[in-house]
Order: C-alpha cells, then structure tokens, then sequence
C-alpha cells in the first residue's frame, strides 16, 4: 500500500478496465493507500510470467490484484488476503465476474496454505517491515525460480542502506536472503520495490499442503 496512491490515478490514463473497476471502488470507499501506478505496471508484467498460481497480502479495495488480474494468463489463478473484512467485501465484489480470483478475510498467513506460488506480492503482512510481522517464508512459498515481491522503499543509493537514520534492516533482510536473488528497482524518484527470486537450489524449510480449489468470494 502506497500514502496517497488511490489519488496518484488522477493523471493516469489510460488503464486496464479492471484496474478502473478497483479504483473505482477504493474511491468509493474511501481507501487512499492503493498501490501506485508505478507498481501496478510492474506487477502486472510479473504476473504475465506466473504459470499457475499468484498470491498477494494486503488487498485494500483491489487495484494490485487487478493490475496482477489483468497481466496473468488464461488459466492462472490468483489468491490475495486482507485483513479487514468490509475492504474484503469491497474486493470481492470487483472480482465477482473473475472465478480465477478468490479473496480471503484474515491474517497474511492464510495464504500459507494455498502455495506454493509462481508469483507473491507482499504488500499487507510477510514483509517484516515492523517488529510485530514475520517475515514470509520464500523457500516454502514459492516454486523454483518464483518471484516474490515487496514494495514501498525509497531508492537506495548506498550500503548498507539506511531509512529514519539507521540501517534498513528489512531491505538488507531480503536483499541478502540466502533462498533468493533479490534486486531492487527503482520506479520512481521516490519509490523502489524488491523483486527476488527463488533459487533453483534453495530447500524447502518446510511441507506445504497442496493447493486448495477456489470459492467464490471473501471467506
């Protein structure tokens, strides 16, 4: 989620019918932290590579997922988890005519139970920017070579990088992770996501169930 990313829209034109779908709604609803167009372009051209199954944390009204949405192939499902129930509500309805998209209402870790994923966006829980989230897992989450993505730094220029006058510790966290090759691309004078991904080597810290078959809207 992005301060003031819903509003970065007002210039952009023109976008994917379901990306105007979301925004619609955000705006509606009054949800200021969509993702950024920037990002949103990104993820949609991730999303183009996912064979199988995309996951994301943090929902808010759904302009990420539809970015992820409009870039994925035919057959390629997509999974996102929010936390609030009335923005999960306000997603689901977006995606009604989408059976390829499902919506869950809870914590990050649900979408534990549905990898692995070609493709993880990490952007309402996984990300260990705070003390209280757990980092999510790349080497149980993702398939061989899948991405994960994490967005809303600011460009780094230096290293080790620093944020409010100490070392970012979440970036170093990712940019380092032994299961992953993470770069970090600047998108904007003022905004940076990382994207690592999974290596070919790496073991899996763990047994994942095999996915689950979708339902329609938020559970």
């Amino acid at each position: 989620m992005s301060m003031s990313g819903t509003d970065a829209y007002d210039r952009e034109s023109p976008l994917p019918p379901l990306v105007e779908r979301a925004l619609a709604a955000a705006r509606t609803h009054g949800f200021p932290y969509s993702c950024r167009p920037e990002q949103g372009r990104l993820l949609q051209v991730l999303a183009g590579g996912a064979r199988t199954l995309v996951g994301e944390t943090g929902t808010g009204c759904g302009v990420g997922l539809a970015w992820l949405a409009s870039g994925a192939r035919d057959g390629v499902r997509l999974l996102s988890v929010e936390r609030d129930p009335e923005r999960a509500r306000v997603a689901a309805e977006v995606f009604a005519d989408r059976p390829d998209v499902r919506i869950l209402d809870g914590d990050w870790r649900r979408i534990e139970d549905y990898g692995p994923y070609d493709l993880l966006v990490l952007d309402g829980g996984g990300t260990g920017k705070t003390s209280d989230d757990t980092p999510a897992d790349p080497a149980r989450l993702l398939i061989p070579g899948g991405r994960i993505v994490i967005d809303d730094f600011t460009p780094a220029s230096n290293w080790p990088p620093r944020h409010g006058g100490s070392v970012d510790r979440p970036r170093v966290f990712w940019l380092e992770h032994p299961a992953l090759d993470t770069i970090e691309l600047p998108l904007a004078e003022d905004l940076a996501t990382l994207v690592g991904t999974r290596r070919r080597t790496a073991g899996r810290q763990g047994a994942i169930s095999a996915p689950q078959p979708f339902a329609a809207g938020p559970t």
